[in-house]
């Protein structure tokens, strides 16, 4: 296991050392950063590292299992209610305390703090029932997606242009590093006990479908509440002097970090164990794995999510605020795109949606073909958000032709594009996203004199906008190149590296 440790992390230095040379190089050239700022980021970069890699390691040997475990379990019952239920009871759970969505709760002073975050667990809830209805019913997935986006759109003309960013923010923070694994699986696992073609395309589009439920629930709320005081502000950057100071800041912080990841797995967690009392599924081999597991995932999202929120939040705040406020503010467009074509490469849920696509299609779409167009779609994506910010530009005016041109390229491409693209667009807004994107904008935002409200907030739900674009349009070529495309069947067991996880045992 510690050679597979190691390895985790290797992947994790090489995912974040583009995006670290990237702000080191701004920080030399074009916005000199305090030393003791400088510090917090480099700390913040290597328990990035560190996290990601247990992290990684942790989702394969225990999130996947449990998640797969659930679905085959759903699609086992003919009980209709029982399958409502456990979906919503799951959709909550996993919302609740997901820490991107506890940071912009906090935010929002014009509604209070357990209202949006029940709101948009309902709407998680509501819409991952949905989700898997969808596969167990063969529901087409565009339909859905279509039908969704359409109210998302008609909801928003009732509501407040500040609130409407708040809206769109809301679905893409709760596809974070714990919801997208365990809604991965959870498709896997409804579509390993099926043996037609269309298990396949129906094994992706949950997380997907997922996001645009807060979406809706967020916007209907905000129709009733018609909150005109929107306001937020910048966060203060920590003093530090020395390194016991840099180490005290991501001390501190740890306690906290520990708390609302423990809250967010320990739903999940008791509802395996509930599974496991009903259906004795796993061995005791398999259980003590899935255990250990879990102690990764818990340790690699608690030290990943401090070294981000310590060192990454404050970084993104000063380049953005400095930059906003120079006379070459231009120059955040081009530096977006750069910035957001690597960054992607860090978001820890993008890494496990790149193998289970490769795995799943048999090869015929690789995991270097994959994070080359999230790659692209993040660039352009990032480079968006200044352009809207630097010009006023108002966000319906960039999502509804973005998400126009994704439904209508839903049409023409392969179905099992269109999951996986939609798909991708979730899995490119996680913390990574939430903690650096967003604080780079909210500090372009306040540097050129704009509301943080109404042009830094939306920034997440762009970057989900743009991966579908470029994933649909990459089916499209790979289509006319080899328009047989051979889909590999859902297998039994898939080998996640050295960790082989068992689907359906017969």
């Amino acid at each position: 296991m510690n050679k597979i440790l190691k390895q985790k992390i290797m992947e994790a230095f090489l995912s974040v050392l583009p995006i670290t040379v990237i702000v080191i190089l701004i920080s030399i050239t074009l916005v000199p950063m305090p030393t003791g700022t400088f510090l917090l980021f480099l700390g913040g970069a290597a328990l990035l590292i560190i996290g990601m890699g247990f992290f990684s390691l942790g989702v394969d040997m225990a999130m996947i299992p449990m998640g797969e475990g659930i679905g085959i379990q759903m699609t086992r019952t003919s009980r209709l209610f029982l399958i409502i239920i456990v979906g919503f009871a799951m959709g909550v759970m996993i919302t609740v305390a997901e820490p991107s969505l506890m940071v912009l709760a906090h935010q929002i002073s014009a509604i209070p703090y357990w209202y949006i975050i029940f709101t948009v667990a309902v709407g998680v809830g509501f819409y991952l029932v949905m989700a898997v209805l969808k596969t167990i019913f063969r529901i087409p997935f565009t339909v859905l997606m279509i039908i969704s986006y359409l109210l998302c759109f008609v909801l928003s003309y009732f509501n407040t242009s500040s609130f409407i960013p708040v809206g769109f923010e809301a679905g893409s923070v709760v596809t974070g590093p714990i919801a997208v694994p365990f809604v991965l699986a959870i498709g896997l696992g409804l579509a390993s006990v099926r043996s037609d073609k269309g298990s396949v395309e129906d094994s992706f589009g949950l997380v997907a479908l997922v996001m645009a439920g807060p979406v809706i629930s967020m916007l209907t709320l905000g129709i009733f509440f018609s909150p005109s005081n929107m306001d937020m502000g910048l966060m203060a950057i920590q003093e530090v002097d020395t390194s016991m100071d840099v180490a005290g800041a991501f001390a501190g912080l740890l306690p906290q970090q520990l708390r609302e990841v423990s809250m967010a797995l320990g739903g999940i967690l008791g509802c395996f164990f509930i599974l496991q009392l009903v259906s004795r599924r796993y061995n005791r081999h398999q259980l003590l794995r899935v255990v250990i597991g879990f102690t990764y995932t818990l340790i690699g999202l608690v030290v990943f999510l401090t070294g981000v929120n310590v060192g990454f939040i404050p970084v993104g705040q000063l380049l953005g605020s400095e930059l906003g406020s120079s006379g070459f503010s231009w120059v955040l467009i081009p530096l977006g795109g750069i910035i957001g074509y690597f960054i992607v490469a860090a978001e820890p849920a993008v890494h496990v949606l790149n193998k289970q696509v490769e795995e799943i299609s048999g090869g015929a779409i690789t995991v270097k073909m994959m994070f080359r167009g999230l790659a692209m779609g993040m660039g352009i994506a990032v480079a968006l958000v200044m352009t809207r910010i630097l010009f006023g530009i108002q966000i319906l005016w960039i999502l509804i032709p973005g998400y126009g041109l994704a439904l209508v390229l839903s049409l023409k491409v392969p179905k099992i594009f269109t999951a996986i693209a939609f798909d991708s667009g979730a899995v490119c807004t996680g913390p990574m996203s939430a903690t650096f994107l967003l604080p780079l904008a909210m500090g372009v935002a306040n540097g050129s004199g704009r509301d943080l409200m109404l042009y830094a907030i939306g920034t997440v739900s762009i970057v989900a906008m743009t991966p579908p674009i470029i994933i649909q349009l990459m089916g499209l070529f790979i289509q006319k190149k080899a328009p047989a495309l051979a889909v590999a069947p859902v297998p039994e067991t898939i080998d996640y590296g050295a960790i082989t996880v068992l689907r359906e045992e017969r």
